[in-house]
């Protein structure tokens, strides 16, 4: 079996955080949870749950997925693949099965879950994060050819793949950065359908103006910065 390990970015989701790890496959050897700063009670709740704990005070969505990337790197034994879920339980963490079953079985590098609106629970996603998505893709697919059809945050990619991207943005443009590098690098993806609902809790990037205003830029910029390396 692959080792598989989890990584789920998390600022104060203390009532969510152990419903997202109690429902993650048994076939995951470990569950990182890196708390960006939390001032609730989600490092507590999240070790009681079963996951291993990482403290990252730098508030950024990145700077969390960075702060779990060195510790893999840490890792005596790296493991196969790595998994990025959201820890507010707006992902259906059992659908990882079919998230991973593209690499396991096909030798893909990078699958990323697409919440398309068939399987969207109905308010989950932001009319400004609707129409985010569909512009970034779009522009994606005029400048790379991308058959990406969303930014997702549920997604899994192989490890030695993923060092090889030498991710870096530290905020809001993380899931474009590994998606656009992806295609940079000639990586082999693929897209699965997964079931998306609303999340417990406030969103810290669409739930507010300046969340939506920044990420909206990041994400541009990031794409714009490669379409002028072509």
């Amino acid at each position: 079996m692959k080792d598989i390990r989890v990584i789920i970015p998390a600022f104060n989701e203390e009532r969510a955080i152990a419903s997202v790890i109690g429902e993650i496959p048994n076939f995951v050897r470990e569950v990182i949870v890196v708390s960006n700063n939390s001032t609730d009670d989600t490092v507590a709740t999240a070790q009681n749950a079963g996951a291993t704990v990482l403290s990252e005070p730098r508030r950024g969505y990145g700077y969390a997925c960075l702060k779990g990337l060195a510790y893999l790197a840490a890792l005596p034994t790296p493991p196969d693949i790595v998994v990025f879920l959201d820890g507010d339980y707006s992902d259906y963490p059992e659908e990882m099965t079919k998230l991973i079953a593209p690499i396991v079985e096909n030798k893909v590098d990078f699958v990323l879950g697409s919440r398309v609106e068939a399987l969207r629970e109905r308010g989950a996603m932001t009319p400004q994060q609707i129409f985010g998505n569909w512009l970034a893709t779009k522009l994606m697919a005029l400048f790379f050819g991308s058959r990406f059809t969303d930014l997702g945050p549920f997604r899994a990619i192989k490890y030695p793949h993923l060092c090889a991207l030498n991710m870096e943005d530290q905020t809001y443009g993380w899931t474009v950065e590994m998606q656009l590098k992806v295609l940079k690098k000639n990586m082999t993806y693929a897209e699965v359908p997964v079931r998306y609902k609303n999340r417990i809790g406030d969103s810290k990037v669409s739930g507010t103006l300046k969340g939506t205003v920044m990420a909206g830029v990041k994400i541009i910029g990031w794409i714009m910065k490669y379409s002028l390396q072509k």
